[in-house]
């Protein structure tokens, strides 16, 4: 990924509300100025700065928000996150509990 798509993705994340004013201009300069830093290692800082970035949502939601925190942070649909949950939990049971910890640990917007 090149300079100009991470600025873009950059962008899309801030217009989003993932990222605010101050993690965008930290998010951007480490971009411009780190243009020799490996490949690895900004795609790594990317994903860290993405999963810090999850908020539970406070207008697309049914329950606690997680799935609609999630779907602004990846990109997809809400109701996409919600038909994981919901396989998860039919399938094994465990989407219940992956959902109750993230309400409890994923701060609200």
């Amino acid at each position: 990924m090149n300079d100009a798509d991470e600025l873009n993705k950059l962008a899309d994340l801030h217009a989003r509300g993932v990222l605010n004013d101050e993690e965008f201009a930290k998010a951007k300069a480490r971009v411009l100025g780190g243009a020799t830093a490996s490949a690895g290692s900004a795609q790594g800082a990317a994903n860290v700065g993405a999963v810090n970035g999850i908020r539970r949502a406070r207008m697309d939601r049914w329950l606690g928000g997680v799935c609609g925190g999630i779907a602004r942070a990846t990109g997809l649909d809400s109701w996409v996150w919600r038909l994981i949950f919901t396989v998860l939990f039919l399938a094994f049971g465990s989407g219940i509990l992956l959902y109750i910890l993230l309400w409890i640990f994923v701060p609200e917007e």
